[in-house]
């Protein structure tokens, strides 16, 4: 038997002022071959998982806090015990609003890393309205500021 301990995940920070911790797949002992699961911390005040799509199918749930979720050309507020099913191929962002921090787990299946987490690292994301879709109007602005001390490459 396979337990993990999210205490003991240590998780990879991003520009955006948010921590992912790998509950399945990624860091995390467990591994499954058919979907990724996180755990995610978005600093107050606008930490964020900024604007982007992937191929693969995917929920995000508010544990606690209030955040803005973008999804394609919606933007809804969302608060503790909502969850949100996010389509393959449609552009996304959750922002935290709120001045404590937010913690929503995702999940996402086939199981495996997601580009975006790359060209964040990178300093490479595409910019919204620019390089991709526009973000819906009225949303938070997206965060495409690179890591402190220069691009992070990550296999």
């Amino acid at each position: 038997m396979i337990i993990g301990d999210l205490s003991k995940i240590e998780g990879r920070t991003y520009p955006a002022r948010r921590l992912t911790q790998n509950l399945v797949g990624g860091a995390s002992p467990v591994q499954c071959s058919n979907f990724s699961m996180g755990y995610v911390t978005l600093e107050p005040n606008g930490g964020q998982v900024p604007w982007h799509n992937q191929d693969s199918e995917e929920v995000y749930f508010l544990v606690d806090g209030e955040g803005e979720m973008c999804l394609g050309e919606e933007r809804m507020e969302m608060t503790a015990g909502q969850i949100v099913q996010i389509p393959p191929g449609v552009f996304h962002q959750m922002t935290n609003l709120g001045s404590i921090p937010l913690h929503f787990i995702y999940c996402y299946g086939p199981a495996g890393d997601v580009d975006h987490w790359k060209h964040e690292l990178a300093g490479t994301l595409p910019k919204a309205g620019i390089d991709v879709p526009a973000l819906p109007e009225g949303a938070q602005p997206q965060c495409t500021e690179m890591p402190e001390g220069g691009p992070i490459i990550i296999g």
